[in-house]
Order: C-alpha cells, then structure tokens, then sequence
C-alpha cells in the first residue's frame, strides 16, 4: 500500500504534491489531515499543514494490470472483461493468441489464476477470489471432465479396480467427485500431494 505524507504550506498544495508523486487522482486515495496549517501572528508561529495520502487498493485493476503484463511478456496482446458469480471475480480473457495463455489442459491458464489470486490478496483487507477463463474455455474443460469421469467410472466398474486420474488442480477434481456423487456404484477420493493430488474412483463394492 503507498503512503505518503506530505508538509507544504496549505493543504490543499499537500495534497496536490502527493497526487503528482504518486501519479494518480483524487478519488483514489484517501487524505488524512494529521495538522492543519497555521498562520501564526505577524509571520511568528506559523505551522505548515502536514497531510498523510494513502492509495486505495483495486484488487481486480491490480490483477488485470498483472495480466496484461505477464500476457505482453508472452507476445499476448489481451482483453480482460470482468463478470461476477457466486464464486468470486471472473476474469475472462481474450485474444488472437488465447491458446497460448490456456496452455497444454489448461495448465497456463491455472498457473496465471494462482499468480493473479496472489496479486489480488496481496494488499487487500478481505479475501479476493479471482477465477480466470478464456474464450468459455471452463465450461468447455467442465464437460470434458464430466465425461472423463462417467467414462472412468465404467471402467473401474467392468474391471472391478480403482482408476486413478491425471493430477488436476483442486476446481477441476471437484467436477469429478460432483459429477459422480449421484452414482451409488462408485466412490471417489483424492489422493497424493499438492500439485500431485488426483482423484480416485473405485466400485463401492471393494
């Protein structure tokens, strides 16, 4: 968080000096007044004005700024539209080269959303839950998975063992064990350590 504080004159000129500092405008800061001037009598006495301007914190600009630097490092030139859900900030990017931000299973795109949720907490007083998305990619790799999951469930059905899943990152092992809570035939369970954690799916009869 930049702060600053600020002896001029008048408090006006103060505050009007830690602006020019910090590069910013008014209505994103916050201005305490720790003394006020004073004029003093016949030139004797007279105290300065002593200003304290504090910059706000915008989580969501900070992780979109971050982005759009990280993504310009990778020869990306990005859209970030910002949307609400019941699971925090969505950030959806767009671009020409969007595949180069989603990576190999989305592997990018997670390591960017862990980054950016870092960026976003770094200052704030309240925790911000940042999920990044691509093009609808989610809701995309969210129907692959379901149907991996009914796939392998089979499976571990017909040959009565436990299948084991790629490691996935927590969001996307939680499709899975959803996916599969309604189908008695089988249980399901995470195994290993981050980032090796996986999902397990074995018949309920073993």
């Amino acid at each position: 968080m930049k702060q600053l504080t600020i002896t001029s004159k008048s408090v006006e000129e103060a505050v009007q000096e830690a602006l020019a500092q910090l590069q910013t405008s008014e209505e994103k800061v916050e201005i305490s007044i720790l003394e006020d001037a004073k004029k003093g009598f016949l030139g004797l006495g007279s105290k300065p004005a002593v200003v304290q301007v504090t910059l706000k914190v915008d989580p969501i600009e900070d992780s979109i700024e971050f982005l759009k630097k990280v993504a310009a490092k990778m020869g990306v030139e990005l859209s970030v539209e910002v949307k609400e859900d019941e699971d925090g900030t969505v950030l959806d990017l767009s671009s020409e080269k969007i595949a180069i931000l989603i990576g190999k299973r989305g592997q990018t795109l997670n390591a960017l959303q862990y980054l950016t949720n870092l960026v976003a907490n770094k200052s704030s007083d309240e925790y911000q839950r940042v999920i990044l998305d691509a093009e609808n990619y989610r809701e995309r790799r969210k129907e692959t998975l379901e149907r991996l999951a009914h796939r392998l469930a089979s499976k571990a059905l017909k040959i009565n063992k436990k299948v084991s899943l790629e490691p996935m990152p927590s969001m996307e092992r939680k499709i899975i064990h959803m996916t599969l809570k309604s189908n008695n035939k089988v249980q399901t369970s995470s195994e290993g350590s981050e980032p090796h954690r996986r999902v397990v799916i074995k018949p309920s009869s073993i």
